[in-house]
């Protein structure tokens, strides 16, 4: 039988051991876990950027994967902790809304909020959850604890949601919104390349002050620092400057509306 994987969300970076503390913990309780790390390059305390992240990526992994998550803003308020077993994997996470649109996509099993003492480590500090809490709540259910044991029951409607948009159709295409921007400065859009009838160069994309004639299947589809509309990995429309950065030429990010309409 394959050893449980815990898989790692944060915006605690590298340059600081709050992750390799996580780690550590994990690895006491759980020796034979294995650990990832989806990313740990999470904007700090943007909680929209994590549950896109998070949402596009968590599929990918073997059924039966724990996701421990830790963007928490509000940690040592009273915000509460959970765990959530949805389709076919279990998230450890604030309930601050990062896990929004998973919930949105997979039924909810069960839903715990996280307040039995005797799987957190002894002493709970007020400021990092992610040690005290997240990491041994994961590390005891890889070790086969249940969601039951882990603290009282909520129901799906109870946990906190964003605000998560979603595109709306217009006469001639459709309305999206920005909802992330990566590394490269490359804007991803909510609406799924599918919802595009072919063919793809028929459509025109509208954001901000450039306009984007027709979407193409990759970036060198067109010249170096022309913009460029296409579907990108994620199955969504994405934005961006080929080898340039769009979010910063532009002058745009998540939350811009986004047009997408027939080429006349």
């Amino acid at each position: 039988m394959a050893a449980p994987v815990i898989a790692l969300l944060t915006d605690f970076g590298l340059q600081d051991t709050y992750v390799g503390v996580m780690k550590g913990v994990i690895l006491g309780i759980a020796p034979d876990v294995r650990v990832v790390d989806l990313t740990h390059g999470i904007p700090p305390q943007d909680v929209r950027a994590a549950a896109y992240n998070l949402f596009v990526s968590y599929r990918y992994f073997p059924a039966g994967t724990l996701f421990c998550c830790v963007v928490d803003p509000g940690v040592g308020s009273e915000r509460r902790a959970v765990a959530v077993r949805a389709g076919a994997y279990t998230f450890v996470a604030p309930d601050n809304g990062l896990l929004t649109p998973v919930l949105e996509r997979e039924p909810v099993e069960m839903a715990v909020v996280l307040e039995n003492a005797a799987y957190h480590l002894p002493n709970v500090s007020a400021t990092f959850h992610g040690r005290d809490i997240f990491a041994p709540v994961a590390a005891h259910l890889a070790q086969g604890v249940t969601l039951e044991t882990l603290g009282p029951p909520v129901t799906p409607e109870e946990l906190v949601r964003l605000s998560w948009p979603q595109p709306r159709r217009t006469p001639d295409g459709w309305e999206a919104s920005i909802v992330y921007a990566d590394r490269f400065g490359n804007l991803i859009t909510n609406l799924p390349g599918e919802w595009l009838d072919p063919p793809l160069v028929q459509w025109q994309v509208e954001v901000g002050p450039v306009t984007i004639a027709g979407v193409r299947r990759t970036f060198a589809d067109v010249g170096l620092g022309e913009p460029v509309a296409y579907v990108g990995s994620s199955g969504y429309l994405e934005l961006a400057v080929r080898q340039g950065d769009a979010r910063r030429q532009w002058g745009v990010g998540p939350g811009l509306v986004v047009r997408v309409r027939r080429r006349e």
